[in-house]
């Protein structure tokens, strides 16, 4: 039997992409590069709060993202819970939300993740080590996304992207890191991977840009 958090990944998935082409025009690129199957970590830029939304609707497979955890409160925790998206304290360790986002990889599931941990300028300039860790751990490649014009105010609400708007999404070449599943995950293997997730995905959001024109 499908676990419950992948049929809610599917099933937000199409709800959010009906969603999405509808509020805006979302272009994708690079989806051919999209293993079709298996586990996967999706590494994104962020800079606004739509392009998790924008990016479950658009991308190529369903995602479950890890989430900060003040958004899980009453009636829409309940709705990102039941669409398979993964609440995480920011602030400490947190174990379930770890193990949470292992059970997806461990399924063959695809998890997204927001690397600079939070809203920023998306330019990749620092990544957590929880992307290092994950992709060390189960050995899944990692590929980056860079979700560019969501930035842009609208004319009836200044807060969200221009209704109707162009919202590239430009998915890069998977690549992975360290030795495979189960290989070690110091504290110098973690500085390391992480230093070299930094500079791939920084490669891949200056060259999403030269593509697009963002």
């Amino acid at each position: 039997m499908t676990p419950p958090g992948a049929r809610g990944a599917v099933a937000g998935h199409r709800l959010a992409r009906g969603v999405v082409h509808t509020v805006w025009r979302p272009r994708v690129l690079g989806a051919w590069r999209t293993p079709p199957a298996g586990p996967l970590i999706l590494a994104v830029n962020h800079t606004h709060n739509v392009d998790g939304p924008v990016l479950f609707g658009a991308a190529p497979r369903p995602v479950s993202f890890l989430v900060k955890r003040e958004a899980f409160v009453g009636p829409l925790g309940a709705f990102l819970r039941g669409i398979g998206q993964i609440g995480v304290d920011r602030a400490a360790a947190d174990l379930a939300a770890v193990r949470a986002a292992g059970g997806v990889l461990e399924r063959g599931g695809v998890l997204g993740i927001f690397p600079e941990g939070t809203r920023g300028d998306g330019d990749f300039a620092s990544v957590r080590a929880g992307l290092a860790y994950f992709a060390l751990r189960s050995g899944a490649p990692i590929q980056p996304v860079a979700v560019l014009g969501s930035d842009r105010p609208g004319r009836l609400v200044r807060s969200l992207p221009p209704l109707r708007g162009r919202v590239d999404v430009v998915l890069g070449a998977p690549f992975t890191v360290g030795g495979g599943a189960g290989s070690r995950r110091g504290r110098a293997a973690l500085d390391r991977a992480s230093d070299e997730i930094r500079v791939r995905l920084a490669a891949h959001l200056r060259d999403a840009r030269l593509a697009t024109g963002h």
